[in-house]
């Protein structure tokens, strides 16, 4: 393989460590922190989930996908208990999830070699390379990050802060200072 390929492969696995980790689950707990429990479990009705289905049906999906798919662990997901576990579970331990989650991605995927990143596996009924593996992950956890903290905003009427300091305005023309 050369060097070219290895640096595009290190990058698309360290890209989607930094998405999910850095990014999604950083905002994740930054919302958790905000709410009661009673606000992490509640459901505005039958046809919605709380945000802690969401959080325990992001664990879920990144254990099957992530652990399973690429780090060939067992895959003992239970999908339905996601969505049906009505909680409260404490706030510390769905924070806790998370992180022993993501520790554990992080070793799967700091295993993983260039050559593996194009071997389809079986997950979830579909054939898919760890490529399509992480493509599928990170936007999937972006889309519940994303409903999370619409709730949030909406509950709290308040700006979350995750951009505070950055120019989101700045363009590709603006100049870079020193």
């Amino acid at each position: 393989m050369d060097l070219l390929s290895l640096q595009i492969n290190h990058a698309i696995v360290q890209e989607s460590k930094r998405r999910m980790i850095e990014e999604s689950v950083a905002k994740i707990k930054k919302c958790l922190h905000l709410l009661s429990e009673e606000e992490i479990w509640y459901r505005p009705n039958e046809n919605t989930v709380s945000i802690g289905n969401l959080v325990l049906h992001l664990c879920g999906n990144v254990r099957q996908w992530i652990l399973s798919g690429i780090g060939n662990r067992e895959d003992k997901r239970t999908r339905d208990q996601e969505f049906t576990e009505k909680g409260p579970l404490p706030t510390r331990d769905l924070m806790n999830n998370l992180d022993t989650l993501m520790a554990e991605v992080e070793e799967v995927l700091d295993e993983l070699t260039p050559q593996q990143l194009v071997i389809k596996r079986k997950v979830q009924g579909h054939d898919e390379t760890p490529v399509g593996i992480l493509i599928h992950v990170v936007e999937h956890f972006s889309y519940h990050t994303g409903q999370i903290v619409y709730y949030v905003k909406s509950v709290k009427n308040i700006d979350l802060g995750f951009y505070s300091g950055k120019n989101l305005n700045s363009t590709k023309n603006d100049r870079v200072s020193d």
